[in-house]
């Protein structure tokens, strides 16, 4: 067989009708070009060997109308990556897998690298620091097992950095120019130049960036090479193969135990990607101290749920078996005993009792805590990344292409002096009133599917009652599972579908809407998704629980004169304990289901896609072509793959703080979903997905305020459901001031809480067709009995009770506000040794640069005494002043 295949010989191969037998010979044909040619198949090199691929671009030829301008524009811009100083090599297609694709491989070398390092201000290593590493987990020798081995958590010693600087270059630890710069930095400054790159003048002005071409599908993808295949070590003459590492020892779910390599990991993706699993990670810890105290809630309801005085009279044949109850509907509901809701009150016993309130006000404690040590760890990340004097990202602060491509104006843009397109406020404004119209739209719309739910459980209440009565084989389970219950679980789960439909949906119109309205840059682009996706999925997700929560049973009458929706269909009533069950079945499905959900979806979705892409290209197997075509078959992760992830975790962090008072066990379950999310986002971002371009990062940005917002909210709605949803208060103002047993002080409780109804009051309309031979019902009130003279009216008990819960909600609000003031003052946002050691840092580099500059100067000097001495004097005054600064 000959060395390679003739251009003929190769397209004839492929443009013919491709047998298997033939596309396997022609797989083999080009592996045994692989190995005459010495270069391995998973090579991050150009053909020599040498030259390292820092990026690559693909594009397929368009035989549309618009094909030779495309050709034209990637021919222009090819041309000035390479006065830019970038180096091409072009893989034609008849060499590609699937025989349509061009690749276009692009290495960046030493005078680029270092032109751009400069101008982007990356700190560079001067020397190796002398401040020992700290290890911020307390009982280090305890967590010996969920430790990294050194050299994989720390891959590099500490430096002391400073801004590169090419006439500077002695200064910095320049052992091998080719590995000096980390490929994450590689890559980063590549795709600076890259969108900066201009390709030609059109309509008059000048287009520049790839983001343009790709939007245009002059070309069909950019991105960096991964370092080699996942499940193996590089071979020579490959560099060390970070991403085996980093699958090996953090996206494997064995390791879930296990600390995360995030020096690694910023090393290999950047400190934007890195930054966004530091706050997982520490989100995941600080969830473990409240999981652990929710658990303890729980369980101490477990211990006392038969002892609950409550529950037990409830249970009692003499005392609940007694008590016949009103209709929960009209006409077919039949009245029914209290102690058919004896297992309801046992469990509703779980998540209301005693230790309800302490929890309330340790989570408004803790997420206090939370907030404060968050940014004490951003504080220590920005030190330990060199992020301390860091500028925001330039290429977020870059004109979109969309907007530029609709700009018909240009203004002068006052910092740099320089015309660039301008769009006057006028164009926006339509898209600003349509934008804000769909959100409210669709807000209502969510708002409409619930009332929608609330008319399913109304209208099914009925036949679930009916139905659970008639059904002899049911009786079984009735006492357990009651009607309430049936309606309320199908509900939770109908409620969940359409919450899930109406997101689906939801995303894609957003996302459009905001590229209608035109951001100027990338940064304004995200925040107003941001703005719309978060209000849009703050009211989809916790509307259904706001409204179990404070209205339902708030507003539904009495016997004989309840209120009605749409004068149809009777409001919709609490059970006799609560609606806290309700709540808790709500926020049970709605949260678990969603992180079941997500899960799956991020760990099959990009699985199917990839397979499918590679069946598609005519091979599942990676073996059989190169790097650059593997990486092209996985998915792209895109500018917006952070946005998605962090606002999964703020609706995560909702359900945690907004409603934990009514599931104290909401902090275990998302603690258990974190442990497995880090690692399924570890996993398919190191196998699924081309690695991303780097970009740095010092924060989580608009997250934040977002988190200390719902924070402060917390606070308020934990203490109105432990008021206004749950029995706590109306219990304390019973036991202190109505309760006439000193031994047994919330014995006669339950017969307290419920008020009395005549039949014969009932309206025709609403009394039920069998007839009793009792004369009176209960029901869940406080109100005047039928011989009064101000009958079915609030009695005092009511304005008592109503008292109390106010009174509670603004002594709670109190107290965990002052306490979250006082945390919040007594704990600095940066800690003490941080601030050391970065006033360490600062006076070593200045040091550094001082004895550097000496010795340059003694140099270019020679040996004249007094002109050295001068100089130095002038140089030890300089070195003063630094420090006095520092």
């Amino acid at each position: 067989m000959s060395e390679s295949l003739s251009s003929r010989e190769t397209s004839f191969l492929i443009n013919e009708e491709p047998t298997p037998a033939k596309r396997f010979n022609l797989f083999l044909r080009r592996r045994l070009m692989f190995q005459k040619s010495k270069q391995s198949k998973d090579s991050i090199f150009f053909r020599d060997g040498i030259r390292q691929i820092d990026f690559v671009l693909s594009y397929v030829d368009d035989i549309k109308k618009d094909a030779d301008i495309k050709a034209e524009r990637r021919k222009e811009f090819e041309q000035n990556l390479r006065k830019s100083g970038l180096e091409l090599e072009i893989e034609d297609k008849r060499d590609s897998e699937d025989g349509r694709t061009y690749f276009v491989k692009i290495h960046a070398p030493w005078e680029v690298l270092a032109t751009y390092a400069e101008v982007l201000g990356i700190k560079m290593p001067i020397k190796e620091s002398d401040i020992p590493r700290t290890e911020h987990m307390p009982f280090n020798c305890m967590l010996t097992p969920v430790r990294l081995p050194d050299s994989v958590k720390h891959p590099r010693p500490e430096y002391f950095t400073v801004q590169f600087n090419r006439r500077r270059q002695e200064l910095f630890l320049i052992e091998d120019k080719a590995t000096f710069f980390k490929s994450s930095s590689r890559n980063r400054i590549v795709y600076y130049i890259l969108s900066r790159c201009p390709f030609g003048v059109e309509d008059g002005k000048k287009k520049f960036g790839i983001e343009r071409l790709l939007n245009s599908n002059t070309y069909s993808s950019a991105y960096p090479l991964h370092d080699g295949q996942y499940w193996k070590l590089s071979e020579p003459p490959n560099p060390v193969n970070e991403r085996h590492i980093l699958h090996k020892n953090w996206a494997r779910f064995s390791y879930f135990y296990k600390e995360q390599p995030l020096d690694l990991i910023r090393d290999y993706y950047g400190e934007k990607i890195a930054i966004y699993f530091v706050f997982l990670g520490f989100y995941t810890e600080m969830l473990f101290i409240a999981a652990l105290v929710g658990l303890a809630c729980f369980i101490y309801g477990l211990l006392s749920m038969d002892s609950n005085p409550s529950s037990m009279e409830i249970c009692n044949p003499n005392i609940g078996g007694q008590m016949i109850m009103c209709p929960l509907c009209d006409q077919v509901c039949d009245y029914w005993r209290l102690n058919t809701t004896c297992w309801a009150s046992k469990f509703s016993h779980l998540f209301d009792n005693e230790s309800t309130v302490f929890f309330a006000i340790f989570m408004g404690i803790w997420v206090t805590l939370f907030l404060e040590f968050w940014k004490q760890r951003q504080a220590r990340l920005g030190y330990e990344w060199d992020l301390v004097d860091f500028e925001e990202e330039q290429q977020q602060h870059q004109l979109r292409p969309e907007f530029e491509a609709m700009c018909k104006h240009r203004k002068m843009n006052a910092v740099t002096k320089e015309m660039e397109p301008h769009m006057p406020l006028f164009r926006h404004i339509p898209w600003y009133f349509l934008s804000g119209a769909t959100v409210t739209l669709w807000m209502a719309l969510v708002v409409t599917s619930m009332v929608a739910v609330i008319v399913y459980r109304l209208s099914v209440f009925a036949a679930f009652a009916s139905f659970m009565e008639s059904e002899t084989s049911l009786q079984e389970v009735s006492q357990f599972f009651t009607p309430q219950l049936a309606t309320s679980l199908t509900g939770s789960c109908l409620n969940f579908i359409v919450i899930l439909i109406l997101n689906f949906f939801y995303e894609k119109i957003s996302a459009w809407i905001t590229k209608m309205e035109l951001p100027r840059t990338y940064q304004e682009y995200e925040s107003s998704l941001t703005l719309k996706m978060f209000l849009f999925q703050f009211v989809n997700f916790y509307s259904s629980c706001f409204y179990v929560a404070f209205f339902k049973g708030k507003f539904v009458g009495y016997p004989g004169k309840y209120t009605y929706l749409f004068n149809v269909w009777r409001s919709e009533e609490c059970d006799p304990g609560g609606c806290l069950v309700e709540l808790t079945t709500q926020l049970t499905i709605i949260m678990i289901g969603k992180q079941i959900f997500t899960n799956i979806k991020e760990a099959i979705y990009p699985l199917v896609f990839n397979w499918w892409r590679r069946r598609k290209a005519r091979t599942n197997s990676e073996k059989l072509y190169s790097r650059w075509e593997q990486d092209h078959d996985l998915q792209c992760f895109g500018q917006l793959g952070l946005f998605y992830e962090y606002l999964e975790t703020v609706i995560q962090f909702g359900f945690v703080t907004l409603f934990v008072a009514s599931f104290p066990l909401a902090p275990l379950f998302a603690l258990i979903n974190n442990i497995v999310e880090i690692r399924v986002d570890a996993w398919k971002l190191t196998t699924q997905y081309r690695r991303p371009v780097a970009a740095k990062a010092h924060s989580i940005g608009v997250w934040q305020d977002i988190l200390a917002g719902m924070a402060v909210l917390s606070v308020a709605t934990n203490a109105f459901i432990v008021a206004f949803t749950s029995d706590i208060i109306p219990r304390l103002v019973y036991y202190y001031a109505y309760s006439t047993n000193t031994t047994e002080p919330l014995s006669g409780y339950v017969n307290n809480s419920l008020s009395v109804f005549l039949i014969a009051d009932f309206p025709n309309h609403t009394v039920p067709l069998d007839k009793r031979d009792f004369t009176t019902c209960r029901y869940r009130d406080y109100r005047n009995p039928p011989g009064d003279e101000n009958k079915y009216l609030h009695n005092m008990q009511f304005w008592h009770v109503l008292a109390a819960k106010m009174t509670f909600i603004i002594i709670m609000e109190h107290i965990v506000f002052l306490v979250k003031f006082l945390l919040a003052w007594m704990i600095p946002d940066v800690p003490k040794d941080v601030v050391d050691r970065i006033k360490r840092e600062k006076l070593m580099t200045v040091r550094i640069l001082h004895d550097f500059e000496l010795n340059k100067l003694k140099e270019k000097l020679g040996l004249n005494p007094n002109e050295f001495a001068k100089h130095v004097m002038i140089e030890e005054n300089k070195m003063q002043l630094a420090k006095s600064t520092i």
